[in-house]
C-alpha cells in the first residue's frame, strides 16, 4: 500500500472492504473512527505502524472479484441497499435480541449481574436506533435520492428545509459515535462476546448474536459515513440551489 499521511482510514476501507477485518483484528475502529489516518490510528492504539501496513498490503494485494465496491455504486442505490439489508436486519433481530437477554438476566443475572448493564445498554440502542433508522428513511435518504434524480435530470434543486445535507449528515454521524461507544461498553462486558465457563447455550447464542448485531452495525456505518455521506456532499456543492 502506497504511504499517504493524509489518507484516512475509513478511505483505505472504502477502497477495498477486504482491509476492514485487519482494523478490527488490532481494535482499530474503522466506521466511526474512520476519520483518523493510518499514523494516528497507530499511536493511539501504540501498534507498528509499519507492520499494520504489511497485514494491509498482504490482503489487498490479491484481486478479489467477488468483492462488492459499494464506493462505485450510484447513490440512490446505495441508499437503498442500505435500508433493504441493514436496516431490515436491526429491525429483524432487535425483538429476538431483546428476549434473550431478558431471559438470561432472569435466569444468570444473580451470578452475572453485567447481563443486566448489556441488557440496559442493548434496550436504549434499540430506541435510539429505531428513532435514528426512521430519519434517514424519511428525511436524508428521500433528500439524496432527489438530489440524484435531479443531476440526472439536470433540474435545479429547491433548498430543503433543514438547509444543507451536511446538517442532517452531521446529526447522523453523532448518532453513529453514539452506537460505536455503547457497543464497544458492551464488547467490554462480554468479554469480546465471550460467554462465561458456565453458559447455556442461549447464552452462547445471545453473545454470538450480538457480536453479529455489531459487526453488521460497523459495516453499516462504515457506509455510511466513509461512502455516502462525503459523496451526498459533494454531489449537492456541484449543484446551483433555489431556495
Amino acid at each position: 500500500m502506497e504511504t499517504d499521511n493524509k489518507i484516512t482510514i475509513g478511505e483505505i476501507v472504502a477502497q477495498d472492504f477486504r482491509t476492514a477485518a485487519v482494523f478490527s483484528k488490532y481494535g482499530i475502529d474503522f466506521c466511526c473512527k474512520g476519520h483518523r489516518t493510518l499514523e494516528e490510528a497507530c499511536k493511539k492504539k501504540d501498534i507498528d505502524e509499519e507492520l499494520l501496513t504489511t497485514k494491509l498490503d498482504e490482503v489487498m494485494k490479491y484481486k478479489d472479484n467477488q468483492a462488492i465496491d459499494y464506493k462505485s455504486w450510484p447513490l440512490d442505490l446505495l441508499t437503498d441497499y442500505i435500508e433493504k439489508k441493514h436496516h431490515r436486519y436491526i429491525e429483524e433481530k432487535t425483538p429476538a435480541l431483546i428476549l434473550f437477554l431478558n431471559k438470561l438476566c432472569k435466569v444468570h443475572g444473580e451470578r452475572h449481574p453485567e447481563l443486566f448493564e448489556i441488557n440496559t445498554l442493548f434496550t436504549h440502542s434499540a430506541e435510539d436506533l429505531a428513532s435514528h433508522l426512521r430519519k434517514e428513511e424519511l428525511i436524508l435518504f428521500p433528500f439524496i435520492r432527489k438530489m440524484v434524480d435531479a443531476k440526472i435530470k439536470q433540474h435545479y434543486l429547491e433548498m430543503p428545509k433543514f438547509g444543507s445535507v451536511e446538517n442532517p449528515v452531521s446529526m447522523m454521524k453523532e448518532e453513529h459515535d453514539a452506537e460505536g461507544e455503547r457497543f464497544g461498553e458492551i464488547a467490554v462486558l462480554t468479554n469480546n462476546y465471550n460467554p462465561p465457563a458456565d453458559a447455556c447455550n442461549t447464552y452462547k447464542v445471545t453473545f454470538a448474536m450480538l457480536q453479529e448485531f455489531e459487526n453488521d452495525l460497523h459495516t453499516h456505518i462504515h457506509i455510511e459515513n466513509n461512502i455516502l455521506f462525503p459523496k451526498a456532499i459533494q454531489l449537492e456543492k456541484s449543484f446551483v440551489t433555489i431556495d
